[in-house]
Formats: structure tokens, C-alpha cells, sequence
């Protein structure tokens, strides 16, 4: 079961493809706790940011192995959102 709604959103994903994404303004992608679904990623946004809510994609991650010099190992699986947001509505990260 999840807490808050501070605990469902782990972290905004700063990387070129999120940065593609979120240039028009309408769009924000956040990494969310894996087993949250996306009713409960829209209300905690919309709490959380006070913004408005049209549409949640969510997309779940797969490990990727790693490996640095004699050493592998895997990066970590995590759940994806990208956030649509309302006409007018806006977050600044």
C-alpha cells in the first residue's frame, strides 16, 4: 500500500529524451514507485504541483547490464511516467 502522495513520486527524469519531451511545456517526465498506478500518479501531481492533469503514459524500465572493468553488474528497474498537462497549467523543476 502507498502512503503519501510525496512517496508514489520518487524524482523528476533529467535526461536528453525527458528534456525532448518537456520542450513544448505540456509535458513532464517523473520517476514514480513501481507499483503505483496512474489514477494514483494523477492525484498525487495534481497535489503535489497544484497543475491540472489530462493525460499519464507510464513505462516500465528493464535493467540494463553494466559493467566496469572486471565488475558486472545491472543498473536498477524503476516505472517511468510522462505527464501531460492541462492548457495553462506549468511546473518548474
Amino acid at each position: 500500500m502507498i502512503g503519501s502522495y510525496r512517496d508514489i513520486i520518487l524524482a523528476p527524469v533529467i535526461t536528453e529524451k525527458a528534456a525532448m519531451i518537456a520542450a513544448n511545456g505540456d509535458k513532464i517526465v517523473f520517476k514514480v514507485k513501481k507499483d503505483a498506478n496512474k489514477t494514483q500518479i494523477k492525484q498525487a501531481i495534481e497535489k503535489i504541483y497544484n497543475v491540472k492533469v489530462t493525460k499519464v503514459n507510464t513505462i516500465n524500465v528493464r535493467p540494463k547490464a553494466k559493467r566496469v572493468g572486471r565488475y558486472e553488474g545491472t543498473t536498477s528497474a524503476y516505472k517511468k511516467a510522462i505527464i501531460t498537462l492541462a492548457e495553462g497549467s506549468k511546473i518548474e523543476l
